[in-house]
């Protein structure tokens, strides 16, 4: 018998390689395509352009660091 918890948990471990795939490609290929990408980096958001010039947008706070596993509600 299948142990669907399991085969839940397995896929769920996937995502963050998955999505980290996803948005470099999706970034690539806008860059390529001409098209300027925004990043942050070191507490600041960047306009990055197809020369890889970077331009400053503004500061941000810090990422939040989670614990893989915890549960947030969003209102």
């Amino acid at each position: 018998m299948i142990n669907y918890e399991d085969k839940i948990d397995e896929l769920e471990s996937s995502f963050p390689a998955l999505s980290g795939s996803a948005f470099d490609a999706a970034r690539k290929q806008a860059l390529a395509s001409g098209q300027d990408v925004v990043q942050s980096e070191n507490g600041h958001l960047y306009k990055v352009s197809p020369d890889n010039k970077k331009v400053s947008i503004k500061n941000i706070d810090p990422p939040t660091r989670m614990v893989s596993g915890t549960k947030i509600e969003i209102k």
